[in-house]
């Protein structure tokens, strides 16, 4: 998990988050807030920045030109480039830290893994998994992400590790490594509600995600560990579970663990943030 220092939820409620990011305090929006009530409002004050939504998804951080270009936090070994977006996103999900661990523990138990990281973002599972030692496919349709996952690398010191940088469309990436006949030990996905890919390709997790998870299947070693995310509405742990069993496993598989994802405040409330489901031998 993250140093306080690094990282840490200081309050929510009421649609907004208060987080520390480095030597920064923001204040940001969160859906998942919506119902809650803040606990300590004077710290809010101390907020140097508040992004606020203007135009459909996207928004304006206020005052302008407090926070700098970049700057950035570290996960153990892993360093990340941090900056302020139109659409309120920095550049990391602080949610996903425990995953990363989950997969270090993982790595450690295969020696010369092979991980397939798809819907990539900037790299926070495939940092975790290079650092560990493994050798990594990391898949983001969006070469800009890819190239910001990069230099993730590059600052965390692991410009030289085994990892194939692909700016492609996950699907389409899949189905070329079954006819390869390509195999991983570890797969991780973290795939969204509704995306492009590079040529335009509809992705839609309702529609998609199923035979995703069956040509996975496919590329996966006999022993082969599984890391599924989601932050979309109507999959919950049940639902992911469902898809794992039906497409990905083919039969019933108790031992899948299914469960919301969430960020542990400084209050020691936790803040729903997206669902989990995953498995290993």
């Amino acid at each position: 998990m993250f140093t306080p220092d690094q990282y840490q939820l200081l309050d929510f409620g009421e649609g907004r988050k208060l987080e520390r990011f480095g030597q920064f305090l923001l204040d940001r929006l969160s859906p998942a807030a919506e119902t809650a009530r803040c606990s300590h409002r004077p710290q809010w004050r101390e907020a140097a920045c508040r992004y606020q939504r203007t135009d459909g998804d996207r928004g304006v951080w206020h005052p302008a030109n407090v926070l700098p270009a970049t700057w950035t936090i570290s996960h153990g070994a892993c360093t990340f480039e941090l900056k302020p977006t139109d659409f309120g996103h920095l550049g990391i999900f602080p949610e996903q830290a425990e995953n990363w661990d989950w997969l270090a523990t993982q790595i450690a138990a295969r020696p010369a893994a092979k991980v397939l990281n798809l819907f990539a973002y900037t790299g926070g599972s495939t940092l975790a998994s290079a650092a560990a030692g493994a050798e990594v496919a990391h898949v983001d349709a969006a070469k800009n992400v890819v190239q910001w996952a990069r230099r993730n690398a590059e600052l965390s010191g692991l410009s030289e590790a085994p990892v194939r940088w692909l700016a492609e469309d996950a699907r389409k990436f899949v189905r070329r490594e079954v006819k390869r006949g390509s195999q991983y030990d570890l797969i991780v996905l973290d795939p969204p509600s509704y995306g492009h890919g590079v040529k335009g390709q509809v992705w839609r997790v309702d529609q998609h995600l199923p035979d995703l998870l069956s040509d996975l299947r496919t590329l996966s070693t006999d022993d082969a560990a599984i890391l599924l995310t989601c932050h979309s509405p109507g999959l919950g742990p049940v639902e992911l579970r469902q898809m794992l069993e039906r497409h990905y496993f083919g039969r019933r598989m108790p031992q899948i663990e299914a469960r919301p994802l969430s960020i542990l405040a400084a209050d020691d409330r936790r803040l729903p943030s997206g669902i989990l489901a995953r498995w290993s031998p």
